[in-house]
């Protein structure tokens, strides 16, 4: 049952098993839903390594997977009746050939310890693999572009040319075995020219190929061209730790769902102001290469698909992707896989566990009642011409969808915790926008439930804000600042949250090196709204991209550049208005940072990892606490939780299949009564290419739970 793709080296793993008794039995027995048994080696017992069992004898490809004890013993909980592959993976072995188990069995690996560090590091995450990339000495900056050093003049410093590296990570992880392998070699003259062509292909082709020029485009092909060939030649980089302590009570549940060209960006399991609602029901997923509502049962193993509508003919809104003229696909020649005129983004489910979404009703122009000229209040105070997505939401009860056109572009999408519901989103470009849920259920006006407000700093400090206005300036352009004015900025809202304290709104920027933006719509919006900036210091930290708060009102943001989880904490803030926040570094002392464990680029202190987004455990969801912090490790197939008192990391290691870039993740009480069984987190493999999960174009998108435990054995 074991996919036929893992590594080449099982085939030489050698591995047994018999049913037996023994002193310390761990109580297996037909008929239940365990699988227990130990994992040994030549070296002993084998402590914190992956036991994984793997069926598809039910309606998804089915996967359970433990840690072993000090001892090497392990038991797989709650295992539903089918006949299993079950295996050992571990750092340091090569994986074991799967033996055939089902629920009461008990079983004893045998795992064979790799004879080289080439075997060795075949499983380790992609991020350890970046690790060994050479980049450019932090002397050679700032570039002096074709006729100089052949860096872009744009990049000013070596942080700057990581956060471009690190951005390719936005799609896929770079270090994965589809990444540093360039297995059609002997089809050009270099390894330069394998990389030129690589990442002009498919669908997806300029824009990886975007980033390459952004290098400085021969000395970006230089780089990543050097990097294969040393793999090639048997560079391996260093050994990642082996699960300890509360690591190794991790407990992975995961189901197949979409198929083999989904492009999953997010899923949903339950209102994040009631982790309670939709206990024990479906979660939910966005496909947004196809336009797919995704749907897993996860206590019948069931996985569903709904097309996402638009109000207009699909043929007249064009796809996100380009679908017709690219390069070839390596494995799909000139199919164009996705195509996507709704383009959903994020889910979000509400008290009534309906799923909102960000996701485009019909193309991007306006109808006039969004425009100046209108009578729109929000319009004549700050018309808007286009929108490149909106909302709208899926009944589960009705089966429908409602599909809600907004003047304002949505991206991500939150619910306040005020007695309108309100939804707010990022993504508007130039204002933030939000839609009054209770007011559009009571009388499906969805010109009269929306609202929204451009981003203005009180630079005069005279606690309003008032036309005129600074406006920013164009790019590679200056403007004149007139300290009497106020001041209007353009954000880039990438994420959004409500501070459950005040329902103030935060938005986030995707851009070095990254800032907050604090939105208080007063009591009269547009006019009352007022906001306020927040830049990251660059010198401790960079490149913000999830955003997220905790109950206290802290605000918790994953550093995708510099890999470093950071706060902020407004209250230690004593300057909010004046001629000083035009740069938003008013309040440094706000600001606190936290490195993310993993490897480091040679001859720098920036980590390798990627951090799509981030996420506060504000309920204890998952057993570590409330208010745990808890990062996306998109290039270490992890999740990454912070636990604030100690400041000690708890990876979470999704050993298998190879490839989990996760970008959102969200947790849920099914049973608070029901201990660790009662609880868990939620996320999916999200890279756009799924392709690049370890079993290749075949292995469709995976649904992963999360919980942790007491203690390795316990059921």
């Amino acid at each position: 049952m074991r996919r036929t793709y893992g590594l080449a080296l099982a085939a030489i793993a050698a591995a047994t098993w018999v049913a037996h008794e023994h002193q310390n039995s761990l109580l297996a027995q037909e008929g239940s839903e365990i699988i227990t048994g130990t994992v040994t080696s030549t070296a002993g017992p084998e402590a914190g390594v992956w036991v994984i069992a793997e069926t598809d004898d039910l309606e998804t490809v089915f996967r359970k997977i433990v840690v072993t004890d000090d001892d090497g013993r392990f038991l797989l909980p709650e295992v539903p009746n089918a006949t299993y592959d079950v295996w050992v993976r571990g750092y340091g072995l090569i994986d074991s050939a799967p033996v055939n188990a089902m629920p009461g069995a008990e079983l004893e690996l045998t795992a064979a310890v790799a004879a080289t560090p080439q075997e060795a590091a075949q499983v380790y995450p992609s991020n350890y693999w970046l690790s060994l990339i050479d980049l450019p000495d932090a002397h050679e900056f700032p570039g002096t572009g074709d006729d100089g050093n052949g860096i872009n003049e744009n990049l000013r410093t070596q942080d700057e040319w990581i956060n471009v590296l690190k951005g390719c990570q936005r799609c896929h992880q770079v270090g994965n075995e589809r990444t540093r392998v360039v297995p059609d070699l002997d089809q050009f003259d270099s390894t330069v020219a394998a990389w030129d062509n690589r990442t002009r292909r498919g669908q997806r082709g300029s824009l990886m190929s975007s980033f390459i020029t952004q290098f400085g485009r021969d000395r970006g092909l230089d780089m990543v061209a050097d990097w294969s060939d040393r793999i090639a030649a048997g560079a391996v980089p260093p050994a990642p730790p082996r699960p300890t302590g509360v690591e190794r009570n991790v407990v992975l549940t995961m189901w197949n769902w979409g198929d083999n060209v989904a492009f999953v960006h997010d899923e949903i399991a339950t209102d994040k102001r009631n982790p309670r609602v939709n206990a024990n029901g479906p979660i939910y997923g966005v496909d947004i290469g196809n336009d797919f509502l995704l749907i897993t049962d996860t206590e019948q193993h069931q996985s569903t698909m709904l097309k996402i509508p638009l109000r207009a003919e699909r043929s007249t809104v064009p796809s996100m992707f380009q679908t017709e003229g690219f390069e070839p696909w390596r494995d799909f020649g000139t199919e164009a896989v996705w195509n996507d005129p709704a383009n959903p983004h994020n889910p979000m489910l509400d008290a009534d566990g309906r799923v909102w979404l960000t996701t485009r009703v019909q193309a991007v122009d306006n109808p006039d009642w969004c425009r100046e000229g209108s009578g729109n209040p929000y319009a004549q105070y700050f018309p808007v011409d286009r929108a490149g997505r909106h909302t709208g939401y899926f009944d589960p009860a009705a089966q429908k969808f409602v599909l809600i056109h907004t003047c304002f572009g949505t991206h991500h999408l939150q619910f306040a915790e005020d007695d309108d519901d309100t939804l707010y989103f990022s993504g508007g470009g130039q204002v933030v926008g939000w839609l009054n849920t209770k007011m559009y259920d009571e009388t499906g006006d969805e010109r009269a439930s929306q609202g929204w407000c451009p981003t203005v700093l009180d630079t005069n400090g005279d606690g309003t804000i008032t036309k005129p206005w600074n406006e920013p300036a164009r790019r590679g352009e200056e403007t004149d600042f007139d300290p009497a004015r106020d001041t209007r900025i353009i954000a880039g809202a990438y994420g959004v949250i409500t501070n459950p304290l005040d329902d103030a709104v935060w938005i986030v920027s995707d851009r070095y090196p990254g800032e907050l933006v604090r939105l208080d719509p007063g009591d009269h919006p547009p006019e009352t709204c007022v906001s306020e900036l927040y830049t990251v210091p660059a010198e401790y930290g960079y490149r913000t991209r999830g955003l997220d708060v905790d109950r206290n009102g802290v605000l918790w943001a994953a550093l995708a550049g510099s890999s470093h989880f950071a706060s902020f904490d407004r209250s230690q803030c004593t300057v909010f208005n004046g001629p000083s926040v035009r740069d938003g570094r008013q309040c440094d002392e706000g600001w606190s940072f936290y490195k993310v464990p993993g490897p480091d680029f040679a001859g720098t202190n920036i980590g390798t990892d990627f951090h799509y987004y981030n996420w506060v455990d504000q309920f204890n969801t998952l057993g570590l606490g409330e208010n745990i912090p808890i990062a996306n490790g998109s290039s270490s197939d992890s999740l990454l939780a912070l636990m604030p008192d100690s400041k000690e990391w708890v990876v979470m290691r999704v050993p298998y299949p190879q490839g989990f870039h996760s970008r959102g993740l969200d947790g849920r009480i099914d049973d608070p009564n029901g201990g660790w069984k009662g609880r868990g987190l939620y996320a999916t493999y999200g890279a756009d290419a799924a392709w690049h999960v370890e079993g290749g174009p075949v292995e469709p998108g995976n649904l992963v739970k999360f919980q942790i435990r007491p203690h390795p054995l316990a059921n």
